[in-house]
């Protein structure tokens, strides 16, 4: 599980919109030698916001604007959703590359172009239609919420 801690700005029906840096996530990422988003977050304080939902254990209404909340996400969120969103496009460009060979290299770069196209579509149709999107989005983990004074922090929820 993919825990990552952040500051509510906004609470809604069923979910809370939570102002974070990725910072934690970055250590654990075998590609942040390579990844500009936690250098870029580091050095211009640009922080990321993500809209997690509610749980059985924490709810929306628990939460206020300012609480500091406890968000997860699944590993296996993560590597479906990176399975869907690379591998379908460029299944689908080499595809097309395969049926256009032999009308030339022109008419290959084309339909590879249009083969990623098509796919990015299709990721675009299954997120909505053939996987339930709460798959793919954070939860709502715990509440840590400073007391009036400012002199504690209480954790409201953890699961």
């Amino acid at each position: 599980m993919l825990r990552e801690i952040g500051r509510v700005v906004a609470v809604e029906t069923a979910s809370v919109w939570v102002e974070t840096i990725p910072s934690s996530l970055c250590g654990k990422c075998a590609a942040r030698a390579g990844c500009g988003q936690g250098i870029v977050s580091r050095t211009t304080g640009h922080r990321g916001l993500v809209q997690a939902l509610e749980t059985e254990a924490v709810r929306a209404q628990d939460c206020k604007v300012d609480d500091e909340v406890e968000i997860e996400l699944p590993e296996s969120a993560v590597l479906k959703g990176s399975l869907l969103v690379y591998l379908a496009p460029l299944l689908f460009g080499i595809t097309a590359v395969l049926f256009a060979q032999p009308y030339g290299e022109f008419a290959t770069v084309m339909a590879f172009l249009l083969g990623l196209l098509i796919g990015f579509g299709c990721v675009r149709l299954a997120t909505h239609w053939v996987f339930p999107r709460q798959i793919f989005e954070p939860r709502l983990s715990s509440v840590i919420s400073a007391s009036s004074l400012g002199m504690s922090s209480t954790v409201i929820a953890r699961q």
